[in-house]
């Protein structure tokens, strides 16, 4: 099979259930979503809640949806759901934010695709009294502070924790001093640093040779292209940290195309690709960041703020490392 025709296949499997849509504007209102209350829960309780998400191309953000849905069904609460077409539409979430805001809302629970630019959409929303959560990836405290933004509460895993756990995973099956690389998200995302430093402090400490931290923008398809790459600068390379499961599926396809298998990687999300791919030994760890609990405990958090009870600034879900089978 090809790079293009294998893209093809995860990419459809992935967006099943979504609309087609021509150009990113489009996308806006086709990956759009209303939960009425649920017949369980009762009654409506009339407020409204709005998940914001960066994608539903990548199945860890179809769980946190599936987790947010549930806390709206429990609560009567109905649930918008809108996305971006991929992890790097910034401006389309951006731009989804700012109509949120026009069209009204009673809180936003937020996985922003960039900590930064995102700031000042949101602090419109806080100025026309919407309540914030911010969940998965950290919203910037020196952009907030800079924008008169207060603080959101942030609900999300220990990155920089998981990050070195997947990564001393993989260090625990490479010969000592091996050379190893990172392939890492959208550079500005908090995320993606904090997962950048843990692969970092663990190949450190594992005594690695860190040869290339690069990034792929969290995408399968710039993994493959990356990690050719990598292989022409770092012929000697043994393995590759992948700061989400989409790129760890990527650097792997092309590890199998050139006959590379001896190279091992490790992922992050453990999705269900990654766990078949782990589950046949073609990568050796990922990380399950529960994003169903993450967007369950988001509209849990904001339905708090709404009844005006006190929340914790922080609150930090367990993730689960998950081992691959001995190559």
């Amino acid at each position: 099979m090809t790079f293009s025709k294998f893209r093809q296949l995860i990419v459809t499997l992935l967006l099943i259930g979504l609309a087609a849509c021509d150009g990113e504007q489009a996308s806006i209102s086709a990956i759009t979503a209303s939960a009425p209350a649920s017949a369980a829960s009762g009654s409506s309780n009339g407020l409204q809640v709005s998940l914001v998400m960066k994608t539903l191309t990548n199945p860890f953000f179809i769980e946190m949806e599936k987790g947010a849905r549930r806390a709206a069904q429990e609560t009567g609460t109905r649930l918008e759901v809108k996305t971006a077409t991929q992890e790097t539409s910034i401006e389309q979430q951006i731009k989804i934010v700012e109509d949120t805001v026009k069209r009204g809302t009673d809180a936003i629970v937020i996985a922003p695709g960039d900590s930064v630019r995102l700031v000042p959409a949101l602090k419109q929303a806080q100025q026309a009294g919407i309540h914030i959560v911010n969940i998965d990836n950290r919203l910037d405290a020196r952009a907030m502070v800079a924008q008169g933004m207060r603080p959101v509460p942030f609900i999300s895993i220990d990155n920089e924790a998981a990050a070195f756990a997947s990564a001393m995973e993989l260090s625990r099956r490479l010969p000592a001093h091996a050379a190893v690389a990172i392939i890492g998200g959208i550079p500005s995302a908090d995320n993606a640093k904090q997962r950048s430093l843990g692969a970092q402090r663990a190949f450190q400490q594992a005594g690695m040779q860190l040869v290339a931290n690069k990034s792929a923008y969290w995408k399968i398809d710039d993994a493959y292209t990356v990690t050719q790459s990598l292989l022409k600068q770092h012929p000697n390379l043994r393995g590759i940290f992948c700061a989400n499961d989409m790129m760890a599926i990527g650097a792997r396809k092309y590890l199998t195309d050139s006959k590379r298998a001896h190279i091992l990687v490790a992922g992050f999300d453990a999705i269900p690709d990654a766990r078949l791919a782990l589950a046949r030994g073609e990568l050796v760890a990922s990380m399950d960041q529960q994003g169903n609990e993450q967007g369950y405990q988001g509209v849990k958090t904001a339905l708090a703020m709404l009844a005006g009870k006190r929340v914790p600034g922080e609150l930090l879900i367990d993730s689960v490392l998950v081992r691959g089978t001995t190559p």
